[in-house]
């Protein structure tokens, strides 16, 4: 609920330059670097269960306090510790998607699982349009207590998972010991990144983007918060199962980044109206239904459970740092180019993005080929 008007919250609210809401957010994805991290350690030495319990618990605590901090500073240290709790969730919760699915039903499970989060990012986002159109402050207590309530319902539903069964579940195939060593896997990281820095001006800049520019209401643009995950909860299962197995994964990879480029170029191309912002998101989320489960069966197929905490944390850090740069750039381009700059800058870097994953894929075919 808090992401998506973090911004707004910030420059309408806080009274911040774009520039010092930017740096929040660029903030927020440091902490995710360092949470990220940790996290990826943590889950390699004593398994993904305890991790989610506790990242849940604290992030949930310090959305709370996050909402009594209105100076620049005391909201960038809060957001960099919220952040440090919430994304050391992400390495586990992969590592234990990867655990409870097989091979074969990998790409559909990390789709299922990205359901059940938009699922709740439809419902978090139309609900904080509301909230945010209330009271900010509510959305920080109601979005902290949904964490805690989720770390509450895994204690009850799901039995704790120690390391040793973790490891007695698979019988491993030999993969490169670390993920550091992996040159693959690092040219793959860093087109994630590029691509990761573009995807998050959904979330951040775009939202100030309708609100101060095309004055679109905090409700309206909830609603298009929502539609993006409704989007991806009615669609993406449907689309996934008709398309695994039919091309390598870095291949749709490619296809969506280029997909999504072309979302953001819309609106420097179609009239300034609610419709083309509606039209943007549409294919932004057509963008991200073809491109993300790939990237996360990528990545798995690299790993095995003595090492997969550290290919996830690798890879949830490229979106971290992504979160870093891309709301530094992005405020950057606005103030020197405006918001026109910013899109076509973002086709751009999407484009870039999607021929090196359309390159990765070629060399990983050749070098499957060969072996």
């Amino acid at each position: 609920m808090v992401f998506p008007f973090l911004t707004i919250y910030c420059t309408q609210k806080l009274n911040f330059s774009i520039v010092q809401a930017g740096m929040i957010m660029a903030l927020f994805g440091l902490g995710s670097v360092f949470g990220a991290f940790i996290g990826g350690k943590i889950t390699d030495k004593v398994g993904f269960y305890y991790l989610q319990v506790g990242a849940l618990i604290s992030g949930g605590f310090m959305f709370m306090t996050l909402s009594f901090l209105e100076t620049f500073f005391s909201l960038a240290i809060g957001t960099f510790i919220l952040s440090m709790c919430n994304e050391g969730f992400r390495p586990a919760n992969s590592s234990a998607v990867a655990h409870y699915s097989t091979e074969k039903t990998r790409t559909r499970s990390y789709s299922l699982n990205r359901m059940a989060i938009n699922l709740g990012w439809s419902f978090g986002g139309a609900m904080g349009g509301f909230i945010a159109s209330i009271d900010y402050h509510l959305l920080f207590f109601v979005d902290g207590f949904t964490n805690i309530l989720a770390a509450l319902i895994l204690i009850k539903l799901l039995p704790a998972v120690k390391k040793a069964k973790i490891n007695l579940k698979e019988h491993d195939k030999p993969v490169l010991a670390s993920a550091y060593s992996d040159k693959l896997y690092l040219a793959f990281i860093i087109l994630s990144t590029l691509f990761a820095s573009c995807f998050f001006q959904l979330f951040t800049l775009q939202p100030v983007f309708f609100k101060s520019e095309w004055n679109l209401s905090e409700q309206f643009i909830g609603g298009l918060m929502a539609m993006n995950g409704l989007l991806i909860v009615g669609v993406e299962m449907l689309l996934i199962s008709r398309i695994d197995g039919k091309r390598p994964p870095l291949f749709f990879v490619g296809i969506g980044i280029l997909i999504t480029g072309f979302a953001f170029s819309l609106l420097n191309i179609l009239p300034v109206m609610a419709l083309t912002a509606v039209i943007s998101i549409l294919f932004i989320s057509l963008g991200e239904m073809f491109s993300m489960p790939f990237m996360n069966t990528f990545w798995t197929s690299r790993s095995n459970s003595n090492n997969r905490g550290e290919y996830a944390a690798l890879y949830t850090i490229s979106w971290s740092i992504a979160q870093i740069i891309g709301p530094i750039y992005g405020a950057l381009l606005i103030k020197h180019g405006g918001y026109s700059l910013l899109w076509w800058s973002i086709c751009g870097i999407c484009i870039l993005s999607s021929l090196g994953f359309f390159t990765l894929n070629h060399l990983n075919q050749k070098k499957i080929r060969s072996n």
